[in-house]
C-alpha cells in the first residue's frame, strides 16, 4: 500500500502531537494536587491508575502511527 503525502505527513504529525500531549498530560496527572489522583496519604487512586493507562495506551498507538507516516514520507522521499 502506498501512502500519499498528505496522509503522510499527517500521520507524522499525529504521532508527535501525541507524544507532546500525553507526556504533558502525564506530568499534569503526577503533579496533581487536586486529591483526584493521589489520597490523603499519597498513595495512587483508580483516577491516576485509569489516567496512567489512558496516557501510557495513547503514547504507544501515537508511537505507531507516527512511525507508519514516518515511513510514508522517507518512500515518497526515495521516490523522487
Amino acid at each position: 500500500m502506498k501512502l500519499s503525502r498528505p496522509a503522510s505527513w499527517f500521520l507524522l504529525a499525529f504521532g508527535v502531537w501525541s507524544w507532546v500531549i500525553w507526556i504533558t498530560f502525564a506530568k499534569n496527572l503526577w503533579q496533581d494536587g487536586s486529591g483526584l489522583a493521589f489520597d490523603d496519604a499519597g498513595d495512587p487512586t483508580a483516577y491516576f491508575w485509569v489516567h496512567l493507562l489512558l496516557a501510557v495506551t495513547s503514547l504507544i498507538l501515537g508511537t505507531v502511527v507516527g512511525a507508519i507516516g514516518l515511513r510514508g514520507v522517507r518512500a515518497l522521499r526515495r521516490e523522487e
